[in-house]
């Protein structure tokens, strides 16, 4: 959409994916083509798209990860992070992993309605579900549609275990509901806070809270009684890492129960839209950057094997892991999992969502 800014967004194109057969979009002598010259560049406006999925549940068998079920209440994320391993996806509805990822948005309003009929089938095994695996389930449009809200409404009401992954403070929104489920082990939030540095998080995650606003919520989560952990991920080098010492203190000092650390991915269309950040952004130490993530990934830009994908290898990899061990064994940072619950799980009864 070269017509409309991309200011205050993360990516700086919006490129179609080639990897779907898809083409480039080209100038025809449209008169579309002059509105740029005649008016001037548009502001592009955020929009969300309601969609219908037949299921809700997402099931997985990677073993380098730590659940094997996930609920995504939305497509698609306005914080705009540069580094998102979710950006291809929209390449699946011929939108741009570029800043068609962060605005145009589609919402899943009946996604506690499709969990209670996952939940509610015969010989359901009961196991933690995960929030916000592909995009931030408490990103800016959860403020009006508050889908993650009514799936966590769910869980609580049939004790289900679940975890929530998110870079959002808009998560203390929803204590109410997730103090009583921490209380009868259920429940665990891990909060990313990857860069302290205002001018840094500005242009590499333009849309998300402020890491300060995170640490908040690190500490408010715990100090109500709701396990949270810090979760230092990604790590760029040349770019954040320099500050993972410090974000490790920072995290112990609000109180995070544990934490962890991944360096930074680059699968499919997102390693040219990262390339061409940097050289806006850094193109000082765009050739630098570059060369330390594809010595960690192997030579490439992105290295899709299980369990070397989320460490890295290589000399820098093995730095990083030094420096965080260090860091958390200096600061009693746990390098821990809290078990959770399914023991106590009561699948919904009838057809109808009970209200709390």
């Amino acid at each position: 959409m070269p017509v409309e800014s991309i200011h205050g967004r993360g990516a700086t194109r919006n490129s179609t994916p080639t990897r779907f057969n898809l083409q480039e979009r080209e100038s025809d002598g449209d008169w579309l083509d002059s509105v740029e010259a005649l008016d001037g560049v548009a502001k592009r406006r955020t929009t969300v798209t309601i969609e219908h999925p037949r299921t809700i549940l997402t099931r997985n068998s990677s073993p380098d990860i730590g659940f094997d079920r996930s609920v995504n209440p939305y497509r698609g994320c306005e914080h705009g992070c540069i580094y998102c391993f979710a950006r291809p996806t929209h390449a699946f509805h011929d939108l741009s992993p570029g800043v068609d990822f962060e605005s145009r948005l589609f919402v899943k309003p009946t996604a506690a309605a499709l969990l209670h009929q996952a939940l509610s089938r015969p010989g359901y095994e009961c196991k933690p579900i995960a929030l916000g695996t592909n995009t931030d389930p408490y990103q800016p449009i959860e403020e009006r549609w508050r889908v993650t809200r009514s799936v966590i409404e769910l869980l609580v009401e049939t004790r289900h275990p679940f975890t929530i992954t998110t870079k959002s403070d808009r998560v203390l929104r929803d204590l109410d509901i997730l103090k009583p489920a921490a209380a009868l082990g259920l429940a665990c939030v891990a909060l990313s806070v990857t860069s302290l540095d205002p001018k840094i998080s500005r242009i590499l995650e333009p849309r998300a809270p402020a890491g300060r606003k995170r640490l908040e919520a690190i500490r408010r989560l715990n100090s109500e009684g709701v396990p949270c952990i810090v979760a230092i991920a990604p790590v760029i080098p040349q770019i954040t890492d320099h500050e993972l010492e410090t974000i490790v203190e920072a995290a112990v000092d609000a109180g995070a129960r544990g934490g962890f650390y991944l360096p930074v991915r680059l699968p499919h269309e997102v390693a040219p839209l990262f390339r061409d950040w940097l050289k806006q952004h850094f193109p000082e130490r765009a050739g630098k950057v570059m060369s330390v993530i594809r010595s960690m990934r192997g030579g490439r830009d992105n290295d899709p094997n299980f369990f070397s994908r989320l460490r890295g290898q290589g000399a820098w990899a093995d730095l990083l892991r030094t420096r965080f061990e260090i860091a958390a064994k200096k600061h009693g940072l746990r390098q821990a999992k809290f078990p959770l619950r399914t023991d106590l799980f009561e699948p919904p009864a009838g057809d109808q969502l009970r209200l709390l």
